[in-house]
């Protein structure tokens, strides 16, 4: 495993230089650049059937608040997952300067719709997702998918109840760029569930999930870069994100895939699968850069935990994460920067993992940080 090791310091040196050389935003032309952020807005309502279901949510008023702080930070494009039961409240400080896709109902709301007597086949047609973006964008195209696998009916964060999935949209930028953006929602895990090794089938809901929008993204995928924002419910330490979305993706030697917020805090460098806690978070910001296609870098990243309060208190369970891309020359160039963690991800063509296995001499294919290696 010594060439492993040895790669993997140069690929960490790439890294330094080319996160060195990032421009500042004050550098950044603004005509070349586009916000957008992802946000869970937490609008379940507090009591589902006989369930407490959100007691501590932000609810109508606390989804007002979370209106007027949207409007303020005035984004480009902003994604919303749990977009439920609040609608006219989030919406409330924001038709004056964006459109919007189609909400498709809060959870519970059409009581009188539910067959109580086979209440275990019950799913209501709401995803909570929405879209809104400005008006000087235009949305050309719009796709929304519900997910073929999930998990929980009574228990497990009641995924099974709703009708998750994801949306794609097609933009045309107001400097007449064009993007496509995916917002989706995963399957939760509670945390008493993880705590005690419950958690199996909503992990295997989730790996299932990533897989589906992996082969949607690689099959609709042209020439222009894609963005894939949401409350993922993933973290890169406890699911093989990196195995079955990133790995594959760029195994086709059709598209490069990074995380927004790993590259501008991290440098790049992924946490390990089973490895330690790292500051990851649920909600990520993924770009797809096309082969020769047109490319995007993110200028910043960020997390905003202080400005999403009021009286001192989170609006909702999640915090915005944002991010300002700017547009690059065709990619094939940063495709370096990227492939790294900290050790090489090896992999055969199985997805199982070879990373720190003595080399026993065998012939096979395997996947190193994303290219495939004869050997």
């Amino acid at each position: 495993m010594a060439t492993y090791r040895y790669i993997t310091t140069l690929l960490l040196s790439a890294t330094t230089l080319l996160t060195s050389a990032q421009p500042s935003t004050a550098e950044v032309n603004a005509d070349d650049t586009f916000s957008i952020m992802t946000l869970n807005v937490d609008g379940l309502p507090a009591k589902f059937l006989f369930f407490d279901v959100n007691n501590d949510g932000p609810q109508s008023e606390g989804s007002e608040r979370i209106s007027i702080y949207l409007a303020k930070r005035h984004c480009d494009i902003i994604a919303m997952q749990e977009d439920f039961n609040y609608r006219w409240e989030i919406w409330s400080r924001l038709f004056a300067d964006y459109e919007h896709d189609e909400w498709t109902g809060g959870l519970g709301t059409e009581f009188k719709d539910i067959d109580w007597l086979h209440l275990q086949n019950e799913r209501f047609p709401c995803d909570g997702l929405n879209n809104v973006w400005k008006t000087t964008i235009r949305s050309t195209a719009y796709e929304r998918v519900p997910h073929r696998q999930s998990f929980g009916k009574f228990s497990h964060s009641f995924d099974d109840f709703i009708t998750k999935g994801f949306r794609r949209h097609e933009y045309t930028l107001a400097n007449g760029a064009e993007i496509v953006v995916y917002n989706t929602h995963f399957d939760a895990s509670e945390g008493r569930d993880e705590a005690i090794g419950n958690d199996k089938r909503d992990r295997e809901a989730r790996i299932s999930q990533w897989r589906q929008l992996r082969d949607h993204l690689l099959e609709r995928l042209d020439s222009r870069p894609v963005i894939v924002v949401g409350d993922f419910n993933s973290y890169y330490r406890k699911d093989s994100i990196r195995t079955v979305f990133f790995d594959v993706i760029e195994a086709t030697g059709r598209a490069t895939v990074d995380d927004a917020l790993v590259v501008c805090r991290c440098g790049g460098i992924y946490p390990d699968e089973g490895g330690p806690a790292q500051g990851e978070r649920l909600d990520k910001i993924l770009y797809i850069n096309p082969t020769g296609g047109v490319a995007i870098e993110p200028v910043t990243a960020d997390v905003d935990t202080e400005g999403y309060r009021y009286e001192g208190r989170p609006l909702g369970d999640h915090y915005p994460l944002s991010a300002v891309f700017r547009f690059t020359t065709p990619t094939d160039i940063n495709t370096v920067a990227h492939k790294k963690s900290s050790r090489p991800t090896v992999y055969d063509l199985k997805g199982v993992d070879y990373s720190g296995r003595e080399d026993d001499g065998s012939k096979r294919i395997l996947i190193v940080d994303g290219k495939k290696v004869a050997k």
